[in-house]
């Protein structure tokens, strides 16, 4: 929901630094599994209680997924990196909640069911991406992307201010994990109408 808003922001200062890291020869293939690696350092470690450090790690994998759009700009975007900057995200998006699940068995079943939210808001991200590709449909509103971005209540930030919470107050993981399951829900019904009347034949 601010992705958009919040681009003409962060695109500066992030596009700055790309284009130094991409000067030094630094890739954007590297820094996107640099932030996919960290971003699982940040489940493994919130496993083990230390949401202190898992909250460190949860900024720098984010800091990553921004470089790596950043460096690539200023090289060259790549269906490859596409693919690899969407799989990174994911592998984040679920290390960070089954860390919860393993911290306290007690967040399992919360665990679970946010996982379950992000595959349902994933799926329907993807296909609204193939199915706006193959009508020839452009956005510029999250940036120059591999690929269609639809827009949505559950986006990116809001991901990682949820994260952020549940690092500042784990013993309320279960009760941020349930509403932000359910905006996730609502993103998939958002993203479902917008098809029905984008995609009306």
């Amino acid at each position: 929901m601010f992705d958009a808003r919040l681009r003409p922001l962060i695109d500066p200062p992030l596009n700055w630094i790309g284009a130094a890291m991409a000067r030094s020869g630094v890739t954007a293939n590297q820094i996107t599994f640099a932030s996919g690696a960290v971003g699982v350092a940040a489940g493994l470690v919130i496993a083990g209680g230390n949401f202190g450090l898992g909250l460190a790690l949860i900024l720098a994998s984010r800091i990553l997924d921004g470089l790596d759009g950043a460096v690539a700009r200023a090289t060259r975007v790549t269906d490859f990196g596409g693919f690899l900057d969407i799989v990174a995200d994911f592998f984040f998006y679920v290390a960070v909640p089954v860390g919860f699940g393993f911290a306290d068995s007690a967040n399992a079943p919360f665990a679970l069911l946010l996982v379950a939210s992000f595959a349902l808001t994933g799926v329907s991200f993807l296909s609204f991406a193939a199915i706006a590709e193959k009508r020839g449909l452009q956005t510029t509103a999250h940036g120059k992307k591999s690929f269609f971005y639809s827009t949505g209540i559950a986006e990116g930030a809001e991901t990682i201010a949820a994260f952020i919470l549940m690092c500042l107050f784990p013993a309320f993981f279960p009760a941020i994990a349930v509403v932000y399951a359910a905006l996730c829900i609502l993103t998939v019904v958002q993203r479902g109408l917008a098809a029905a009347e984008l995609f009306r034949d």
